[in-house]
Parts: structure tokens; C-alpha cells; sequence
């Protein structure tokens, strides 16, 4: 009996057992609990709840890749159109991996599949791959991986479509040297096995932008283009139009497919005579169609193509006499490698992400009314934090979800322009930090909090951050806030010629925080979009996209401070490239300066005045002047008296007398030192 006791007892472990395999659920350890803390060595695994079982899924992967021969296939996180964000349905790398961080690179090989992203997303890959996968924190590089896993003549493949021109190069010539092959695998791999599951594309109308927020016609702008073109002294034919944000500009078009951008899924070759735009054209109403020409045949008629026919219709266009200009910033591999090098023009970024780079008056006059209504949100959502976080019912999510909604109540609100960083005490510290339910903390009056969000409006898009603190800083916070005030009122006050390439002005930002021996590591500035994306290259300071600086770009400005584990600190504001009241000219090239678009104060009882020189009050008080006479009346407008009340408070000058006294001891100190070293005083 006891024996048959025993051979039951074994069956059913062994039916369970194989019952989880079929199933495809991975053994949990009862040990675990619920645990955020995945152990891939113990037995059975310890796994978060928050991992994504992906065994079927590499399965299948590489059964597709034993019938193409293929030994290693590489997977990155972007789309055709190498956006910064990217629909569902472009999602590869996460849904094969499980992790859903925005940076990172998968490989799969026969035996092996690893995972490649940047410290920030360390912890975030940790809790959502399972023990399928390995997380690379560095070494080795990916071509040492492959080749390590691979041999002399064996055949790594990737989608050409979802790697720029660069990143195809980077892998390719490497790998020819180890006798590996790269090879071009144009019908995604992923995409065949997630079949079914995978989100269709987007089917909602393509809509026109209200004629009162655009001062170019769609014909101005394709004129525009075409002269760029005729002045080149290479002669283009064609502008080949990669990047989302670009055919979107250029029809005053916009569209519902990527998340927190406008934009739709397209390409344009726009040619000296004809224009054709690809995309899927159900998704354009009749009136939409009307209003681009598709019914005509000149040179100032739009041809309506599938979007899927680009690379079919480029290798027919080459057959001709012509020559494409392309940006290779946005360019993918899959449209590029079909036009022969004797018909291409590269330039870093095509003349139509230059040309929508300078805002027009009707794009400089919608993006400030745009962060007028956006201070109006923000300043409701400080006044209801200042009288909430005291209750301790304020977490991080929760007041990102608050001053979404706030600004979902302002006029030609169209949603947020990215995902909101709400982060409280030490997940400041990581700076592109995002709540989570696994990370949500609550906000105290003992911790210093920093919002990073915007908006999408109908006339321009925002980004602002603000840090506060409710309770008592250190003087250590004070100081640090402090500095990268100052970093950011310095780059704001700053004089230079035009044409200035971005990072050279990088030093004023961070000059502040270099004397006390602090720094941040990341870019000083970013160019944004009028009601298109956040980030909007090659607009910028601190960063390599950066371009030459002119009257009429937008940029935003935003030092920080990060202390691990401790908090975080970033003053970000966005403005526009203005002409300088300078005394001369030389050479008669005007100068430039910045003006701030942001009109919302800053943390008042994190600011020591005794550390900051005239100059840098002057401008602050100049600054809370505008605001104050700028956003009040739209208070008032909008019938939020207790706002209007809190904007009179934050907005009262400081004082130059602490100053004042500091920079006459400090003066004091350096004249009796140099009267010491000249032996004049006994």
C-alpha cells in the first residue's frame, strides 16, 4: 500500500509537471512570494509576477530560424521611421523579450538570447524578463557576443527596415571581418510568429491641422523644399521623407498612431515634378484628398501610394536620370540600400527637419499661448499638491494622472506629449525616471519631488520640469538647487553670434555646478515641435545632434543635479532664439540670445539668493515680472482665484541686499589677498 502511495504521488508530480510545460508557465518557487527579486538559480526559478513567460515565443523564433539558416537574429526597439516612440505594432523587442523599456537591442541565437540596454532600464529588464533571457550590463559589446556564438560563415539577419544607415554599417563591417555574413531579412521575423496577436495598424482618419495654426500652406512648403533643391549645387531631383514628424509638418497633417506624438505612418518622395505620399489611403477622408490634389497630375498634386510600395517605387525611380537627398539621421537601412550610391545625396538630416526647425510667426505666436494655458495647469496642480501632500495622500502616480487630467481641461488640449515623470525622494535620482506600480512612492513634505510632463495643444507643444520641496531642505538641496538655477538663468542669459552650434553654449549651463564640483550626465537642451514631437532634432544644447542656433528655434533649457539614492534636481524651461540688444555688430552679423517661453516659478525656499550674482537676480526678477504679467490675466480669465493668489505670492521679487553684502566680503577677501601677496600690508 505504501509503496502505491508512492508511485501515485510521483505520476502526479510528473503529470504537473508536464502539464506546466505544455502550458508553458514557468515552475514558481512557493519561496518566492510575490518577490520583485528574480533568482534564475534556483529550483524551480524564483520569478517576479511581473515577467512575461516568452518560452513559446523563442521557440517558435528559432524554428524560423533554423528553416532560413540563420544562426543569430538581431532585434532592436524602433520602427521604420527610427521614432523616438513607437506604435504597438511596432513593439518587437518587447514583445519578445517581455521588457518594455524604451532603450535596448535583443539578440537570439540558437542557444542564447541576451539583452542589451543602459543602466537606466537595469532594474526594469530584471523584473520583466524571465530566465530565458540574459541582461548585458556592458561587456561584451553585441558583435563580440554573436561572434562568440557563432562561426566562421554562419549568417546573422535582421530586418533592415528598423535600423538606420549608421547602426546597418556598425554591425556589417565587423561582422565581414570575422567572416560572419549580415544579411537582409525583409520580411520581419517577429512579426511572422506574433501573427494574430499583434496589433493591427492604426485605421482612424488622418486629420488637417484648423487653418488658424498654420501660416504655410502645404504648397508653400513643397515650394520651399523644391528651391532648397534647386540652389543645391548637386542638382537632387527628389527628397526622399523618412521621419514621421517630417510628411506630418509638411501637409499640416497630423495623425493618432504613435503615442504622445501626432503623427502617422508615411513616407513622401517629394520630387521636382511630382509628390508622392505613401500611407495607407482609407485612412484619408474624402475632404482630406480633396485638399492635397489627388485628382490631378501636375507637379502640385499629391499621388496617393501604398505605404507598404516605398521600397518597390524607389527602385523604379533610380532606373531614371536622378539623384535622392535623403537624411541619414532617419533614413532606415531597407529604403536606403536600394539606391545606388551614384544617385544619392546624405546629408545628416534632410532640408525638410532643417526648414520645420525655424518656427514661423503664426508657430512661434501658437507655442507661446500654448505654454501660457500650460502654466495655468501646472501652477492648479502645485496649488492642490501644497495643500494635499501634507494629508499623505498624494503618490507618484496619482499626481501624474492629476496634472494629465488638468491639462486635459485647457483649450486644444490633444493629450500629453510624453510620459510623465512624477518622481519622489530617491527616484528623482534616476533621470528619466517613471512611476510604476512596483516603484510608486508617496510624496512628503520631507522629500523633494520633481515633475517632468507636457502637453500636446493644437498650436505647440510643452515640456517643463520644476522640483519643490514642501518641508525643510538641507543646505546641501539648497545649494544644489541653487547651482542649477543659476546654470539655467546663465544659458538664458547668454550673448552669441548666429549660427552658434548648440553645444558650444553647453559650458554656461553647467559652469555654476563645475565650481562646487557637481555635474549632470545628460544633454543641456532639446529642440521641440509645434504640436508635433517633444524632442524635435537637430535643435539642441549638450547633445550631438545639435545644429547651428537661429532666430526662431526652439530649444529647451534644462540643467539638473543627481544625487544617488538621495534626489534629484532639473530646472527645465522651454525657449525660442531671439535677437540680442547688443551695442555693436561685428561684422554685421547679428547676435542672439534665448527668451523663455515656460512661465512657471520656481521653487522658492530651495533658492539661496547669497550665491547668486546681481546679474542672475536681475534676470529672475525680470522673469517672475513676466510671468506674472503674462499668466495672471489667464487665471483671471479662467476664474482661478486661489491660482491667482499662489502666482502673487511665488512671484515676489527677491532681494539683492544678501548679495550685495556676500559680494562686498567676497570682494573685501580678494583685495586683502592680493595686497598680502604684494607684501603691502605688514
Amino acid at each position: 500500500m505504501r509503496l502505491t502511495c508512492i508511485a501515485v504521488w510521483t505520476w502526479l508530480f510528473v503529470l504537473e509537471g508536464l502539464f506546466q510545460l505544455a502550458s508553458c508557465r514557468s515552475f514558481q518557487s512557493d519561496k518566492c512570494d510575490g518577490s520583485l527579486v528574480k533568482d534564475c538559480e534556483s529550483i524551480p526559478p524564483c520569478l517576479p509576477p511581473t515577467v512575461t513567460d516568452t518560452s513559446l515565443r523563442l521557440s517558435a523564433l528559432r524554428s524560423l530560424m533554423d528553416s532560413h539558416n540563420i544562426s543569430v537574429y538581431v532585434i532592436p526597439a524602433t520602427d521604420p521611421h527610427l521614432s523616438e516612440y513607437i506604435g504597438p505594432q511596432d513593439a518587437r523587442r518587447a514583445w519578445i523579450t517581455g521588457f518594455t523599456g524604451t532603450a535596448g537591442t535583443a539578440v537570439v541565437s540558437k542557444m542564447k538570447a541576451t539583452l542589451w540596454t543602459d543602466g537606466r532600464y537595469w532594474i526594469q529588464a530584471e523584473r520583466q524578463m524571465d530566465c530565458n533571457w540574459e541582461l548585458n550590463k556592458g561587456e561584451p559589446t553585441i558583435i563580440d557576443w554573436i561572434l562568440n556564438e557563432t562561426r566562421e560563415g554562419d549568417i546573422v539577419a535582421a530586418d533592415p527596415f528598423v535600423f538606420s544607415i549608421v547602426e546597418w554599417e556598425s554591425y556589417k563591417h565587423p561582422l565581414h571581418q570575422g567572416n560572419r555574413q549580415f544579411v537582409v531579412e525583409e520580411k520581419n521575423l517577429v512579426d511572422i510568429i506574433w501573427a494574430g496577436d499583434r496589433p493591427p495598424d492604426p485605421t482612424d482618419d488622418i486629420f488637417k491641422v484648423p487653418d488658424e495654426f498654420f501660416e504655410r500652406t502645404w504648397q508653400m512648403k513643397v515650394k520651399e523644399i523644391r528651391a532648397q533643391m534647386k540652389e543645391n549645387p548637386y542638382q537632387p531631383t527628389a527628397v526622399l521623407i523618412s521621419a514621421l514628424d517630417e510628411t506630418a509638418w509638411l501637409f499640416n497633417l497630423r495623425g493618432n498612431d504613435i503615442p504622445y506624438n501626432p503623427f502617422f505612418k508615411s513616407y513622401t518622395l517629394l520630387a521636382t515634378n511630382f509628390i508622392r505620399l505613401f500611407v495607407n489611403e482609407s485612412r484619408l477622408p474624402q475632404h482630406i484628398k480633396e485638399y492635397l490634389n489627388t485628382t490631378c497630375t501636375t507637379d502640385m498634386c499629391v499621388q496617393l501610394k501604398p505605404y507598404t510600395d516605398i521600397r518597390k517605387d524607389l527602385q523604379e525611380y533610380v532606373q531614371g536620370n536622378v539623384k535622392i537627398w535623403i537624411g541619414q539621421e532617419y533614413t532606415n537601412y531597407g529604403v536606403y540600400e536600394v539606391i545606388p550610391e551614384s544617385k544619392l545625396l546624405i546629408n545628416k538630416y534632410s532640408p525638410v527637419q532643417l526648414t520645420k526647425s525655424v518656427k514661423d510667426s503664426t508657430e512661434q505666436k501658437g507655442l507661446k499661448a500654448a505654454h501660457v494655458r500650460d502654466a495655468v495647469a501646472v501652477i492648479r496642480y502645485f496649488v492642490w499638491l501644497e495643500k494635499s501632500v501634507p494629508k499623505g495622500n498624494v503618490t507618484e502616480l496619482s499626481g501624474a494622472n492629476y496634472v494629465n487630467k488638468l491639462r486635459s481641461e485647457q483649450k486644444y488640449s490633444k493629450g500629453i506629449s510624453f510620459e510623465t515623470i512624477s518622481a519622489s525622494g530617491l527616484n528623482a535620482a534616476l533621470a528619466h525616471y517613471s512611476p510604476s506600480h512596483e516603484t510608486n512612492r508617496k510624496l512628503t513634505p520631507d522629500e523633494m519631488y520633481l515633475i517632468d510632463s507636457g502637453g500636446q495643444y493644437l498650436d505647440g507643444t510643452t515640456d517643463i520640469t520644476r522640483t519643490l520641496h514642501w518641508g525643510t531642505p538641507t543646505d546641501f538641496q539648497k545649494e544644489a538647487y541653487t547651482r542649477v538655477l543659476m546654470g539655467n538663468i546663465d544659458l538664458a542669459r547668454s550673448i552669441f553670434p548666429t549660427l552658434t552650434i548648440g553645444d558650444e553654449l553647453d559650458v554656461w549651463a553647467r559652469h555654476a555646478l563645475w565650481e562646487a564640483g557637481l555635474n549632470y550626465m545628460h544633454g543641456t537642451g532639446h529642440g521641440i515641435g509645434s504640436f508635433l514631437s517633444v524632442h524635435e532634432w537637430p535643435v539642441g544644447i549638450g547633445s550631438p545632434h545639435t545644429c547651428p542656433l537661429q532666430e526662431g528655434m526652439f530649444t529647451s533649457i534644462e540643467p539638473g543635479y543627481y544625487q544617488d539614492n538621495e534626489f534629484g534636481i532639473r530646472i527645465e524651461d522651454v525657449s525660442v532664439v531671439v535677437k540680442a540688444e547688443t551695442k555693436h555688430t561685428f561684422g554685421g552679423v547679428p547676435y542672439l540670445t534665448f527668451e523663455h517661453i515656460s512661465l512657471v516659478p520656481y521653487e522658492r525656499k530651495l533658492i539661496d539668493v547669497s550665491i547668486m550674482n546681481k546679474e542672475q537676480i536681475d534676470w529672475l526678477n525680470n522673469y517672475y515680472e513676466r510671468i506674472w504679467r503674462t499668466v495672471s490675466p489667464e487665471l483671471q480669465a479662467q476664474k482661478l482665484t486661489e491660482e491667482y493668489y499662489w502666482l502673487q505670492k511665488h512671484t515676489q521679487l527677491f532681494s539683492h541686499g544678501v548679495t550685495v553684502t556676500y559680494s562686498f566680503i567676497s570682494l573685501a577677501a580678494a583685495l586683502l589677498g592680493s595686497f598680502l601677496l604684494q607684501g603691502k600690508i605688514l
